[in-house]
C-alpha cells in the first residue's frame, strides 16, 4: 500500500489528506529567468487558481529550468509527471510540427498581429492538435519578436551574417532561417546559453529583448540587431492525463485562470521592448536597426520551402492569415 500510495504521488501530485476535502498539487514549470514576462505569468496563474479554488489546487512554478529544460519536459507533461508547462514554440515542435508554422520568416511585424492569428481559426486548430498529442492548450503565451545579438560585429546585411556562429533553440524553422541568412546555426539549452556565451563556444545567438534581458545575456554579448527575422509564440499547456482526471468545475477555474495569466504575459511582453532599449544602452550594449528588405528576400526560400513540406497545407492556413490581418489594418 505504501508503494502505491507513492507511485500515486509521482504520477499526480495529488495528495489527499484523512478527514479533509482532497487538495491537488499541481507543478508548472518553465525554462525562463525570474523576472521575465513567462515567470511573472505562471505566477499570476498560480495565484487565481489557489483563489478561485479556495485553496484546494495549489499549482508550484519552478523557473529556469527546474524540472528540466523544454524537450525534456514534454515527456513529463504528457505522462502526466508535470502539470503545467510555458514551453517554447521550436521544442513543442518536436511533438506537434505544425507550431513551426508560425515561425516562418518576417511572418508577423507585430505582436498583435500574430495575436489575431493565434486566437483566429489556425490557433483552434493548433489546440486541436496538441490534444491528440497529450497536451491541452491553455492559452498561446508570448516570447516576442526575435532579433540577432553578437560579440564581433554589428549585423547590418545578410553579408554580415556569413561565418557567424549562432544559438539557436531546437526549432526547424529558425535554423533554416539562419541557414538562409548565411549563419553556422548551433543548438544549445537555454540554460546553458549564457556559459556558450562566454566560453566563446558560439558567437551570438537570437532572442526577444525581454529574454536577452532577463537571463543577463548583455554581459557576454556586445550587439543586438535588430533583424526582427521571426515571431515565436509560448504555448501554455497542460497535461492531458492531468486534465482528464480533473472535474469539470476544476476545468473551468483552470481556463479562467489560463486566460488572465495570457492577458497579462502578452501585456509585460508588448511593454518590454519599448522599456529595455533603453536598459540595455545603459548596459553598454550597441543596437542597430537594419533594412529588413534584403534579409526578407534571403529567406523567402525558407517560406517556400516549409510550404511544400509535410505540413505545408497548415503553413499556407497561417500564412494565408497572417496576410489577411496585414491587409485588414
Amino acid at each position: 500500500m505504501k508503494q502505491l500510495f507513492k507511485t500515486m504521488l509521482a504520477a499526480s501530485c495529488l495528495f489527499i489528506s484523512v478527514g479533509a476535502s482532497a487538495q491537488m498539487k499541481l507543478t508548472l514549470g518553465h525554462n525562463a529567468a525570474i523576472g521575465n514576462p513567462k515567470h511573472e505569468a505562471s505566477v499570476k496563474f498560480a495565484d487565481i487558481v489557489k483563489e478561485k479554488s479556495g485553496g484546494k489546487m495549489l499549482v508550484q512554478v519552478a523557473p529556469a529550468a527546474q524540472l528540466g529544460d523544454d524537450v525534456p519536459i514534454l515527456t513529463s507533461l504528457r505522462s502526466g509527471v508535470v502539470d503545467f508547462a510555458a514551453n517554447s514554440q521550436g521544442s513543442i515542435s518536436s511533438v506537434v510540427p505544425e507550431y513551426s508554422a508560425f515561425g516562418m520568416p518576417f511572418l508577423f511585424p507585430t505582436l498583435q498581429d500574430a495575436w489575431k492569428v493565434l486566437d483566429g481559426p489556425a490557433g483552434e486548430e493548433l489546440a486541436k492538435i496538441s490534444a491528440e498529442k497529450g497536451l491541452i492548450v491553455l492559452g498561446y503565451w508570448d516570447n516576442g519578436i526575435r532579433h540577432v545579438s553578437n560579440k564581433l560585429r554589428p549585423i547590418k546585411t545578410p553579408a554580415d551574417m556569413k561565418g557567424l556562429k549562432v544559438r539557436t533553440p531546437p526549432d526547424p524553422a529558425t535554423i533554416d532561417i539562419m541557414k538562409a541568412l548565411g549563419a553556422e546555426p548551433e543548438q544549445i539549452k537555454f540554460s546553458e546559453l549564457y556559459v556558450a556565451l562566454q566560453q566563446g563556444v558560439v558567437d551570438g545567438q537570437e532572442n526577444p529583448l525581454m529574454n536577452i534581458y532577463s537571463s543577463k545575456l548583455y554581459e557576454v554579448q556586445k550587439f543586438i540587431s535588430f533583424t526582427a527575422h521571426k515571431y515565436e509564440m509560448t504555448p501554455f499547456v497542460m497535461s492531458k492525463r492531468t486534465y482528464d482526471r480533473m472535474s469539470e468545475a476544476d476545468r473551468k477555474i483552470i481556463r479562467e485562470a489560463a486566460a488572465e495569466a495570457t492577458k497579462l504575459n502578452r501585456q509585460l511582453s508588448l511593454e518590454s521592448d519599448q522599456k529595455l532599449v533603453g536598459e540595455l544602452k545603459a548596459k553598454g550594449i550597441e543596437m542597430n536597426t537594419v533594412d529588413l528588405a534584403p534579409f526578407n528576400a534571403a529567406t523567402q526560400s525558407v517560406t517556400e520551402s516549409w510550404l511544400k513540406g509535410p505540413q505545408g497545407a497548415f503553413v499556407k492556413k497561417v500564412v494565408d492569415a497572417a496576410q489577411a490581418v496585414r491587409a485588414g489594418k
